[in-house]
């Protein structure tokens, strides 16, 4: 009877799950026989399960949709993407093949497979994408850097989405006070930098090289003008009383292979304008900083040493 209503009846599986993901248990409930269920998902089957009571319709290597949707059936309609899952479904960022969940702080269910169970005592309003309800993007970028072993990892992923223009450091800082405490001290970290107008790994390498070079106060990402106003540059630093421009050639962050004819004229436009520019590539600036910090003070001079060009910095 079970197999005579599911082949009679091939549209009911257009009423469960997404993409093909569905409850075991709701096969069942539409007609199909536990043990059909099993032998479809054996090995070499046209079915196969993702997670205990999930099974996806089809074989071969589940897509990031399939396990997004899986890990939230396995965790309740009540649970939340968060991390860089949710990253991903927001548009940034790349996947790691794992899926981290957020679910109420009473709730029974477990890490198992490639989800990552996180209680949380407060739970975020869904910000659905697509099929998938997410954590809000402040809550989830933070909950992806929370879980960065290193500083720099946890600057690259937070750079991406604010020079995107998608949060901001001011936000971010909210929603780091607002929540816990557990694993908050690199992101502390880069934020603290974020708030000084620092935003990619290599800047923050890069300002602590000004720091022990003695040379006068450095502003990073500050826009610069020309007499008339008109806007010239915004180079990665700048020494307002002598125009000298730093400029961090950093691939992950100023020179995408789309920003770099951008990238050029930005700078012929300064060195157009009098201003002396330094470039420094990232690896010079973690890999040579006794070499890069005599640079510094090397072009500061020779930006001394000529008359200053009339360009501002903007307020």
């Amino acid at each position: 009877m079970r197999r005579g209503i599911w082949g009679q009846r091939p549209e009911l599986l257009d009423q469960v799950g997404v993409a093909g993901v569905v409850r075991a248990s709701d096969l069942e409930r539409l007609g199909l026989a536990r043990s059909t269920i099993s032998a479809r998902c054996r090995s070499g089957g046209p079915w196969q399960r993702l997670l205990p009571g999930i099974v996806l319709l089809q074989n071969g290597q589940p897509s990031f949709q399939h396990r997004v949707l899986a890990a939230r059936l396995f965790c309740g309609r009540d649970s939340l993407v968060t991390g860089r899952s949710a990253l991903r479904c927001h548009g940034f960022g790349s996947y790691s093949g794992d899926v981290d969940v957020l679910v109420a702080v009473d709730r029974r269910v477990q890490s198992t497979g490639f989800v990552k169970v996180e209680r949380t005592s407060r739970m975020p309003d869904a910000d659905v994408r697509g099929d998938v309800a997410c954590a809000p993007l402040p809550r989830a970028l933070l909950d992806a850097a929370r879980r960065c072993t290193t500083a720099d990892a946890a600057r690259a992923t937070i750079a991406e989405v604010v020079q995107r223009g998608a949060v901001t450091a001011e936000e971010l800082v909210v929603e780091l006070e607002a929540g816990s405490g557990r694993g908050s001290a690199i992101p502390r970290i880069v934020l603290r930098e974020m708030t000084a107008n620092v935003h990619s790994v290599s800047e923050a390498h890069a300002r602590r090289l000004w720091l022990r070079s003695g040379l006068p106060e450095m502003m990073f990402n500050r826009k610069i003008a020309d007499v008339g106003g008109r806007f010239i540059a915004m180079p990665d630093g700048w020494i307002d009383e002598v125009a000298f421009a730093w400029d961090i050639d950093s691939l992950d962050w100023h020179l995408a292979p789309q920003q770099y004819k951008h990238t050029v004229e930005r700078r012929t436009r300064m060195q157009n304008a009098g201003i002396i520019v330094l470039p420094t590539l990232p690896s010079a600036v973690r890999d040579q900083p006794e070499r890069v910090i005599a640079d510094l003070r090397a072009h500061f001079e020779l930006a001394a040493s000529r008359p200053r060009p009339n360009v501002r910095m903007l307020p």
